[in-house]
Order: C-alpha cells, then structure tokens, then sequence
C-alpha cells in the first residue's frame, strides 16, 4: 500500500473514532512548530497538550519542564495522524500537504500569522486564545503584556538619550529594521544600530558592520545556546572581536526570540535594563 493510501485509511478511521465524542474546546493539541509551542505554552492547559515540535528540548526551545516528556511532533501528515489530535497548531509557513489529510480526518489546525512586530504577537495571540478555547486567559495575557510594554516605554522618557544598539549573532549576521530583534531594540528605548545605517530585513555576515557601527551597546545572541553551526564568524572574527571587546554587551538567550511570541517582551525588558545600567553609569 501507498503512503497516500496509508494516510487517507488513517485519515478515514480517526474521522470515524472521532466524530461522536465532539467538544467545546480541544483537548488533544499538538504543537507542530517551535513557533507555534510558544503560544501553545502560553495559552493552553497542560493536560490539553498531546504532542510539542521537535524542537522542544533544545536550546532554542522554552520549552517547560513538563512538556518535555510529550511525544514530539512536526509537519508530516503521518505522525500528525497517529498522534490523534483534534487540533493541531502550525507555525507562519502553514500547514502545507498535511492540511488536506488533517481535513479529510476532520482534524482542525491553525497556522500563526506571519510577522516580526508586537502588533502581530498580539493579533496571535488572540486568535490561537479563540482556536484553544481560552480567548479569556489570551486576553488577560494581552493586557499583562501591554502594562510591560507601557512600562518600557516610561522608562525610556526617564533616559536622557536613546542609546544606539547593535545586534550580533554568533554566525556575524545582524538584523536590520522590520526584525523582530529590531522591534525590541525600540520597545527597549533604544535605536537599532543598524537600522539607522540603512539596513533593513536579516543580514547575512559581514565584518564591515564592526566598522559602519558605534553603538553604546551589543546584544549577542545564540554565541552560546543557539543551533550547532561550523559559522561562528561572529564570534571569531577579529574585526567583531575587537568590537565586543570595546563595547558593553548582554546576550539575549536563543530561545527568548527564537520566534516573534510573547517572550519577546522578555528579550525587550531585557536591552532596557541593560540601557539603564548605561544611563547610570553615565
């Protein structure tokens, strides 16, 4: 037999099992994507959740300590199947081929919106409460979320300047304006270095930004918790050497803004602490 036949006989018996025992809210979620655990963490009851990304456990990963025994989960229809969710959150690149095998089995799933600005960790935020069946506790995390970022902002005014900020990866890529690091950096108080020298979107590395650069801090990132990689360019350059050298430095953990969620809040309230410690040191 196919895989294609495997899936739709799977397909076909879970529809079948899982018809007669309908509810208000699910109780079988499972995670997907690294982006979408973020929110399922967030929102969802433990108990509810059946499966995490297979990413969970890594360093890049939130993960809490109780999600860390369930089942792992990704976007291939046949082990979304066999885990016999009735929800299934994917994250911004969607559910893909799976979405019609999920269909035929009337599973339902749900894919994050694309976006790296708070706006959009708010608007899913809100729709991953009204597809988990808890649109109230969204709600009031929105709230909370809000207050923070109100508080940052008043802050900000109490500095007497806005103190320039340049992020470094450990692979030498920075992040330019409409990032997420970028919309951190300003709900901090701060101006992203490299922003302001033109830049926009990911940049790939470039040892030139240690020289087009003067910023009053660097925040580092994935130097010490990120993905395995043989490119440490940021790390072992000479030119960004000297620069982390020179400068006041914090590094944000991976797994803070791994995705645009709502721990990037904390990746925010973090570069403010680290501004006023500037502020005061002037």
């Amino acid at each position: 037999m196919s895989l294609d036949m495997h899936l739709k006989a799977a397909a076909c018996l879970w529809a079948c099992t899982s018809a007669a025992s309908p509810a208000d809210s699910p109780s079988r979620i499972v995670s997907a994507d690294l982006c979408a655990d973020a929110y399922v963490f967030a929102l969802a009851d433990r108990d509810a959740v059946a499966a995490v990304s297979w990413q969970a456990g890594q360093t890049v990963s939130a993960a809490p300590d109780w999600a860390l025994d369930l089942p792992r989960a990704n976007g291939e229809a046949e082990r979304l199947l066999a885990l016999e969710p009735d929800l299934v959150v994917f994250g911004p690149s969607g559910a893909g081929d799976a979405a019609r095998f999920l269909g035929r089995a009337g599973i339902e799933h749900v894919s994050l919106q694309w976006g790296e600005d708070w706006s959009g960790v708010i608007v899913n935020l809100r729709a991953m409460g009204e597809a988990l069946g808890e649109a109230e506790r969204a709600e009031v995390l929105v709230l909370t979320l809000e207050d923070r970022r109100t508080a940052l902002a008043r802050r900000a005014e109490q500095r007497n300047r806005q103190p320039s900020v340049f992020y470094l990866s450990v692979t030498g890529g920075a992040a330019g304006a409409g990032t997420l690091v970028d919309e951190a950096i300003r709900m901090a108080g701060g101006r992203n270095a490299a922003a302001d020298a033109g830049a926009s979107g990911w940049l790939a590395a470039d040892a030139e930004w240690a020289f087009r650069v003067d910023p009053d801090l660097i925040v580092t990132s994935y130097f010490i918790d990120g993905y395995a990689t043989r490119n440490n360019t940021g790390a072992q350059h000479s030119a960004f050497r000297r620069l982390l050298a020179n400068r006041p430095r914090i590094d944000v953990p991976a797994a803070v803004w791994s995705c645009a969620g709502p721990a990037l809040m904390d990746a925010a309230e973090q570069i403010a602490e680290a501004l006023d410690q500037l502020e005061q040191g002037a």
